[in-house]
């Protein structure tokens, strides 16, 4: 199977984002990182389904985040 970049940020209300860099749009949440992780999991399924991407295909590789202060 593929593997995919996941960032993971924390909302407001304290819930779990999740967003894949690789698959534009593809993002989920929920309030713990286990369930976060399995929904991820079934986004990026839902996604490649939807799209008809080949699962196997290759994607820019991921290189960093970085903060930058002003």
């Amino acid at each position: 199977m593929g593997e995919y970049t996941v960032i993971i940020e924390q909302g407001l209300d304290g819930y779990l984002v999740a967003s894949v860099v690789e698959l534009p749009g593809c993002f989920t949440q929920a309030r713990t990182k286990q369930e976060l992780l399995s929904r991820v999991k079934e986004a990026i399924a839902a996604y490649l389904e939807a799209t008809g991407e080949n699962i196997d295909e290759e994607h820019p590789a991921f290189v960093s985040v970085e903060k930058v202060e002003l």
